[in-house]
This record gives C-alpha cells, structure tokens and sequence, in this order.
C-alpha cells in the first residue's frame, strides 16, 4: 500500500505547520494585548483631560467700560455759526472846516455821549460872530428910525398934510429893515452854531477807535474819513444763523412769548464768552444756504464779545425732562442703526437697539430701547459680540 510505502501518519501534523501556528498565536496575543494597552491609554487620558478641565478656572471676560444709564434732563439747543454786531457804530466828523487844535481822548477808551473828543479853533467863528452882532446892532437902529418916521407920517397923513403913498413907502421900508434885522439874527445864530460844532463830542456811548487825524491838521466837515470811529459795547449783539428746518419750533416758542436764553461761545466752543436773550428773527430764509439769521443781544458787562468777533451761538429751545441719558461713546452704528451693549446679570454683553433723541455735549438721551440703571459699555464695545462674557472696570 502507498500509506506503508511512505511511512507517514496523515493525522499528525508536521513540524513546520505547527511553528505557523504558535508564531501567529503569539502575533494575536500582541495586537490584543496593543489594543487593550491603547484603549486603556485613550480612557485613562480623557479621564485626565476631564480632571484638568474641572480643575482649571473659567476664561476670563473681555475688559471693558460700563456705565449705569441715568435719568436726567437735556436741554435742546440750535447752534449756529454767528459774529459780534454792535448796536450803533459812529464815525466822528468834523461839521466845520477848520485847524484841529487838541485831541482829548486815548485810542481805545471807553467815552459817554456828550464827552468832548476833541476842538477845532474857533476864532473865525468868533469873528464872523462878531460881524454878525454888529450888523445887527446898525440894522436895528435903521429899523427904530423907520419906524419913528412911520408914525410921523402918519400924523401928517392924519392931518392930509402929506399924500398917503409917502406913508405907504415909510411903511414899506419899515418892513424891509425888519426883514434885514432877522436875516443878522440868522447870522448870528449860524456863527453861534459853527462855534458849537468847534467842540467835537461823542454822539453815543461806546469805545474809541484809532486816532485817524494828528493835532495841527486842517480838517473839513467833506472829509470821508474823520476824526475816529466809536462803537457801542454795551449792549452788544450777535447775528447767527440756524437751519430752517428748526424754524417752526423755534416761532411756535416765541409765540409763547418766552425769552429764549442764547450763549455765546468761542471759536473751540470751550469758553462761553457771554449769555444774553434772542431778540428777533430775521424776515426771510437764504435759500442759498437754507439758513435764517437770528439777533441776540448780550449785556456785555465785561466786554468778552467785541465787534465783527467769531462766535458760536447757542439758543435753548427747551428742555426734556427725565430723559434716559448715555454717555455718547455709549452709542454704537451698524447696518440695523443704532444699538448699545448691555451689561447683564451673568457677565455677558447683550446686544440692545436703541433710538437715541438730542445730544448735550457728551451725553445723549434714549428715547427707546432702555431704561434708567442698566449698565452700558462706553469702552471696549468693539471687541464685544452677542453674549461675550466681560470683565467690567473702571473708567480709566
């Protein structure tokens, strides 16, 4: 038989097959014990990750400003761009002609009316006076004497010693030296009047300007420049413009017969110069501007405002009472329009839509959107997203 002619037992396996199999017992045993030490590694880490998140602190808030929203009042002003105006400005001239002999004021200083500025000589005045007078004094005898033969002409005439036309002539020469002697009493007058225009005084109350003729000079009452221009400080006032579109307010206000109180302001709009009362409105609007001018008037006791001077005018129209005010850093623009950032109880932001009202300087009123005492974010609001977490601090 072939099975005793090889010699071999077919059921027993031979060595080599049995080496394969322990060698691939043994790889099964390693990837099973890999994989056990693998898993037990990955759990045994989340189990650490797990501990070191519970253990560590929560992330720290974005650093930021708030502020409590408070109840207040804002006014309403109009601004408007405005200069000085005086009331009256004058330039002293002389009404005579004549040599100017004396100069009796300081450039600069303040004068009242009916101060002496300054004297033209008046002795050719005094002169034609003089002559005046004397005139006077001939014709007034001429006319006493015409006057005594009238009545002696009459006499005869009542006694048909003379013709009537000879009384009638007498009498008509009568008239003529009464005629003579009030044309002298004119020149008397006149001659009086030029020696009053010698003494040059102020016509108003203000201050004077730059000397603009020297003592010694020969001025005439044609000269287009004069002697010196005073201007009235006090009061003074101030032409500004506003927009016309605040114009109906601001007539329905003075309709109420309210005096409307305006400031004045420097260039920068740091240093109020003066606060006075509106007094008109102008009869028409520019309509290149779309502005219509305003007068104010300001005691100007100290003399801050002074003429042709820049301001800028500010009008109070009214007052909102227990508005809801933010700081305007507050205020935030996007494409939804206006929002702040609200603080909450958790530490997060909010985001909140508001609609704001007038401004004042740094503050703003809201007249939607909240409400007195919540805390809004003036500083780091451009880090901040719907519920980031803050770490609020103080205004810095």
């Amino acid at each position: 038989m072939e099975t005793e002619a090889t010699g071999k037992d077919p059921g027993r396996a031979t060595p080599r097959s049995a080496g394969l199999r322990r060698w691939w017992a043994a790889l099964l045993a390693v990837c099973l014990v890999a994989v056990a030490a693998y898993v037990l590694v990955m759990k045994l880490g989340e189990a650490q990750s797990r501990a070191a998140r519970a253990a560590a602190p929560p992330p720290r808030g974005v650093p930021v400003v708030a502020v409590p929203a408070r109840q207040g009042d804002v006014p309403v002003y109009l601004n408007g761009l405005g200069s000085v105006t005086p009331l009256n400005t004058v330039t002293v001239k002389s009404r005579v002609d004549g040599e100017l002999t004396k100069v009796l004021f300081r450039e600069g200083q303040l004068v009242k009316s009916g101060e002496l500025l300054a004297q033209i000589d008046p002795r050719p005045f005094e002169v034609q006076l003089t002559q005046a007078e004397g005139q006077m004094v001939r014709d007034q005898a001429l006319l006493k004497n015409a006057r005594l033969d009238v009545e002696r002409y009459r006499g005869l005439w009542a006694q048909d010693s003379i013709p009537k036309q000879l009384l009638d002539t007498q009498e008509s020469l009568a008239r003529q030296y009464e005629g003579v002697v009030k044309l002298d009493q004119g020149q008397i007058d006149m001659a009086k009047l030029q020696l009053t225009y010698c003494r040059i005084t102020s016509p108003i109350n203000g201050r004077v300007g730059l000397r603009l003729v020297d003592p010694g000079n020969i001025v005439r009452a044609t000269d287009t420049n004069g002697l010196v221009m005073i201007t009235q400080l006090q009061p003074i006032t101030v032409i500004f413009t506003i927009a016309e579109d605040s114009l109906p307010r601001l007539l329905d206000k003075l309709k109420a017969s309210d005096r409307l109180p305006v400031e004045a302001y420097d260039r920068e709009q740091k240093r109020r110069l003066a606060t006075g009362t509106l007094l008109t409105v102008d009869n028409q609007i520019d309509p290149s501007t779309g502005t219509v001018r305003l007068k104010a008037q300001f005691p100007n006791t100290d003399t801050q405002l002074f003429p042709n001077q820049f301001v800028n005018a500010r009008l109070l129209l009214d007052t909102e009472r227990g508005a809801t005010v933010v700081p305007a850093a507050a205020i935030q623009r996007g494409t939804q329009g206006t929002f702040v950032y609200v603080v909450k109880a958790d530490q997060t932001a909010g985001v909140r839509p508001v609609r704001i009202g007038v401004s004042e300087g740094d503050d703003v009123s809201v007249v939607a959107g909240l409400a007195p005492g919540e805390a809004v974010v003036v500083d780091g609001a451009d880090k901040l997203r719907e519920g980031s977490r803050v770490e609020p601090q103080g205004r810095r």
